[in-house]
């Protein structure tokens, strides 16, 4: 692949990984929509790598204390405010997991068409707008209770169909919970460590045994690329999401559903 590409396609991932936008859609897309060469597993890794390194980092204070308090509950059986989200970020990841395990093949094979994309852009886009329109928005994530989890767990499991979202779908969950804004992001960004060490960890096993077909300095600029931007991206979107809302995300899926609907129908 050449540098630009590299660049390009790192940038699409760290920006998309968590705006309400789907990355998965936009790198199916970009080789469709580009005429570029698939840019295959070992980039893929390397981005998630990259995206994964952002998160942590940026919440690296948040992360310290949930697990200090998760381990200590573990042992003290006293429960905190901070070991139950640890709890609440590990259970709202089980439904993805299985339903990744049972469906992936279906999903990989059927549900990676521009149509498809097109369709849930629009759909969950318009659950976005939906959800930020509730009033009801006075909650943090620390009053998630086991049905909440659970439901923004489930809403998680359908983002495995390219063009939902992840953080999308979780935020509107979140949102339609009573979460405010902030929580509800915050929540759905300490939900997508989880969710990205596997995915990049099944990815990673399918290169076992297999050559190399990238140059180390390709990934290495996946890497650097995807986790800059990613980690800026969390920053922006965290500090503005309260004045600004869900509208210019909504409004950009539903141009980009049009748009694919018009090219591929």
């Amino acid at each position: 692949m050449q540098t630009l590409h590299i660049i390009i396609l790192a940038l699409v991932q760290g920006l998309s990984e968590f705006l309400p936008i789907s990355s998965s859609a936009h790198l199916i897309l970009m080789p469709v929509l580009t005429g570029w060469q698939d840019q295959g597993l070992v980039y893929d890794v390397a981005a998630h790598v990259g995206t994964l390194g952002a998160v942590c980092w940026y919440f690296r204070q948040d992360i310290k204390v949930i697990l200090y308090d998760w381990f200590g509950a573990l042992l003290t059986q006293q429960q905190t405010q901070n070991s139950r989200l640890g709890w609440a970020i590990l259970w709202g990841t089980v439904p993805t997991g299985l339903v990744g395990l049972l469906l992936h093949d279906v999903i990989a094979t059927h549900l990676r068409s521009p149509l498809v994309i097109a369709t849930t852009t629009i759909v969950f886009g318009l659950v976005l707008w939906y959800a930020d329109s509730n009033t009801q928005r006075q909650r943090d994530e620390y009053s998630l209770t086991w049905k909440d989890i659970l439901t923004i767990g489930c809403a998680q499991a359908l983002a495995l169909i390219p063009g939902t979202s992840r953080s999308g779908i979780t935020i509107s969950a979140g949102l339609l919970l009573g979460l405010n804004r902030t929580a509800a992001a915050r929540f759905s960004f300490l939900l997508s460590i989880p969710i990205i060490i596997l995915a990049g960890g099944y990815e990673a096993k399918k290169l076992i045994g297999t050559e190399l077909t990238a140059e180390w300095s390709g990934l290495l600029i996946m890497v650097l690329v995807s986790a800059l931007s990613a980690y800026l991206c969390i920053r922006l979107f965290l500090k503005l999401i309260e004045k600004m809302g869900m509208m210019p995300f909504v409004i950009y899926r539903l141009l980009l559903g049009v748009a694919l609907f018009y090219l591929f129908l």
